[in-house]
């Protein structure tokens, strides 16, 4: 399912066995369409009206990976993923930018409000707001998943880790999955197993986020993981802050990483029971994201500078290919996840241990 939906949920954009679970590379026409996209929006950007600019511009510098998987979207609802995805930046960075809850209280007040103004036609005079009442017009968008996104991201200025997985999973479901079922209108798209099949990729894109942020959030002497998960293996927060690699700290990150997988296995068995006329409408890319596979590559080591590293699925600089040459940093797919590659197996080179299933 990471295959068949993951230019409308890529992440990074988060949001990737993992390492052909989540990674499937595009195919060279892909890659170069997208790379002449991404020059058509670079020229046309002078051109957009304000508002359009200012939600391009937004999602470009801090959701590249969202960026990038709205382009590869058909044309009639590009914009409205861009707006879609401004939005849950607008969000996304008010707890980190806030020295006060009150202040983020009073933002998060703010976009409520913009919410039921949108829906009156009357939005204010903001620009993220403007572009998603425009998307809201145009496809009829549920005021209900926009609703959920705010009232979880306001629940989580509380800036407190998570209790267990399940709170985790749940937050996951109340922001990144209702992004993807808006997303998914903006397709058209009504069918519920591909509802159910997003259900599972926005709980792992939550879960891959979560674990990908952990070294930036250890370095301002914050840890969100999941309280349970650390307890049973006595990972203390401060491990995590100071960057412990030691094996309960690893063992902490490939529980966390595991449950990512399970849901990834999850939408792959609804995608059966997906159309295949729905299938064709979506292009492919690589799926949630790449630090599962680079994490497992390290041993779980979420401190090590491979997991840390983050690449795009499809960047400029990788893509730009003149018309009719294949791009020169484009590999071949690799073979599909054969059943005998277990997530679970932590064999790495070197090393003649594995951990029990």
């Amino acid at each position: 399912m990471a295959s068949m939906f993951g230019s409308v949920f890529c992440s990074g954009s988060v949001y990737r066995a993992l390492h052909r679970a989540l990674h499937r590379s595009l195919a060279p026409g892909v890659c170069v369409q997208t790379a002449a996209r991404i020059q058509s929006v670079r020229a046309a950007t002078s051109d957009s009206q304000p508002e359009e600019k200012y939600c391009l511009e937004l999602v470009r510098s801090r959701d590249y990976d969202g960026f990038v998987s709205s382009l590869l979207l058909p044309e009639e609802a590009r914009r409205s993923s861009l707006a879609l995805r401004a939005f849950n930046v607008e969000l996304a960075q008010v707890k980190d930018s806030v020295s006060q809850k009150t202040i983020g209280l009073m933002r998060m007040q703010f976009w409520k409000t913009a919410i039921e103004e949108i829906y009156r036609d009357d939005p204010p005079s903001q620009p993220v707001s403007a572009e998603l009442w425009r998307a809201v017009r145009k496809h009829y968008l549920t005021k209900r998943w926009l609703l959920r996104i705010i009232t979880e991201r306001e629940k989580d200025l509380d800036d407190r880790a998570y209790r267990n997985l399940q709170e985790l999973e749940a937050y996951s479901e109340n922001t990144q999955s209702s992004l993807i079922y808006l997303l998914l209108e903006c397709l058209g798209i009504k069918d519920v197993h591909a509802d159910h099949a997003a259900s599972h990729i926005g709980k792992a894109q939550g879960i891959v986020t979560c674990l990908r942020a952990t070294p930036y959030h250890s370095s301002r002497r914050k840890v969100y993981l999941p309280m349970d998960i650390c307890m049973l293996h006595g990972a203390s927060q401060e491990d995590f802050i100071r960057g412990s690699r030691e094996q309960n700290v690893r063992d902490v990150a490939y529980d966390i990483a595991s449950q990512a997988h399970v849901h990834l296995e999850h939408a792959r068995i609804v995608q059966q029971k997906t159309s295949q006329q729905l299938r064709l409408r979506l292009p492919s890319n690589r799926g949630v994201g790449g630090l599962p596979a680079r994490v497992r590559r390290a041993d779980f080591d979420v401190f090590s500078p491979e997991p840390a590293e983050q690449k795009t699925p499809c960047s400029p600089s990788r893509c730009t290919s003149a018309p009719g040459r294949r791009p020169t940093d484009v590999r071949p797919p690799p073979p599909s996840c054969a059943a005998s590659e277990d997530f679970t197996s932590r064999r790495v080179e070197g090393d003649s241990t594995e951990r029990p299933r």
